[in-house]
């Protein structure tokens, strides 16, 4: 059977994805599979994916997924050989008026699971990695907006995902959709292409500015613990995501995934130092980070991130002593190795 060509649409605002979904499934001549449809599912994807062999439009479909599903996870399973669907474009509908309060909320969105679980992921998150993996993203509602907060709006999604085609709903002029087979390898987020030296975005505004900082130096947890609630707080700015790797003393040997936006912030482990091959190279031995914000003040955040890492004296002590440095964040339940 051939694959069907697939269109995935996703936002954290229901009503502006819906009705985004429905609008372009009928422009496109695509069948329109809807998040009421596959959400109750313990795995949409997979119910999407049994459903779209049933097309009958010459387009394919339209698949619209639930917020709680990862962007990841859809490329992931599309790109699949054994898929029924082959994703050609990936959208990410918000709310224009309200994308940076969607990007500081401290509400989840709830997946349910086998046997009655349920999955909590947290709203601001899944806001920002939904346009960050986002082939077309589309503002909706922006028409109330004045002209400078429009341009602060466009810029943030720009930097969080600069290769995004950006558009805007309702559209003041017809831009088509071009359809590209997406790969199960995707480099699209702005923090990746800050790390990499890659980072153009192709919308600017004065007042976003993104930042790379990085160390050779693990961090004092204690300091780092402290440096966070003067983030939070607003003290280099207003710093809407931030992303990237770093290693905490107390933890030798595994570097951790920097996972932060607004006032969500985690740091999940990715790698440990036994695992490498011998062509592999440290992901960081310190800290490799990107900031985007409003007003960032790029200096001072630098120098605050050189202050929570370990001194000259500390880093001079070794493991043994960073065993004994207060350590104020959650145990890992999973550490690579």
């Amino acid at each position: 059977m051939d694959q069907v060509d697939v269109i995935a649409v996703t936002g954290t605002c229901t009503p502006e994805r819906a009705r985004y979904a429905a609008q372009h499934a009928e422009t496109s001549s695509r069948t329109l599979v809807t998040a009421a449809r596959i959400g109750m599912s313990p795995d949409p994807v997979a119910e999407a994916q049994a459903l779209i062999p049933w097309t009958d439009q010459p387009g394919g479909s339209v698949v619209e997924f639930p917020a709680a599903i990862p962007p990841t996870e859809i490329i992931g399973r599309f790109a699949h050989p054994a898929s029924t669907g082959r994703l050609v474009g990936l959208t990410c509908v918000v709310d224009a008026m309200h994308l940076l309060d969607d990007l500081a909320r401290e509400d989840y969105v709830v997946r349910p699971g086998e046997d009655g679980d349920r999955e909590f992921r947290s709203r601001a998150l899944a806001t920002a990695t939904q346009i960050e993996y986002a082939t077309t993203v589309v503002l909706a509602g922006w028409e109330p907006l004045p002209t400078p907060d429009l341009s602060v709006v466009l810029a943030v999604v720009s930097a969080l995902s600069p290769r995004a085609r950006i558009r805007l709903d309702p559209a003041p002029f017809p831009a088509p959709e071009v359809a590209v087979p997406m790969p199960a390898v995707q480099d699209r987020p702005g923090w990746i292409a800050v790390l990499n030296h890659d980072f153009a975005p192709h919308m600017t505004d004065a007042r976003v500015a993104a930042a790379h900082i990085e160390s050779t130096r693990p961090f004092h947890p204690a300091r780092l613990s402290l440096l966070l609630d003067e983030i939070e707080q607003g003290r280099f700015g207003t710093i809407l995501r931030s992303a990237g790797f770093c290693r905490l003393a107390t933890r030798p040997g595994v570097t951790a995934h920097w996972e932060h936006v607004g006032a969500m912030l985690s740091f999940p482990p990715v790698a440990s130092d036994g695992d490498l091959g011998d062509d592999e190279e440290l992901l960081t031995a310190g800290h490799d980070l990107a900031f985007f914000g409003l007003d960032l003040d790029r200096a001072a955040l630098g120098r605050a991130l050189d202050a929570a890492s370990l001194t000259d004296d500390e880093f001079a002590a070794g493991p043994d002593a960073w065993a004994t440095y207060e350590d104020p964040f959650p145990a890992w339940e999973d550490v690579p190795g």
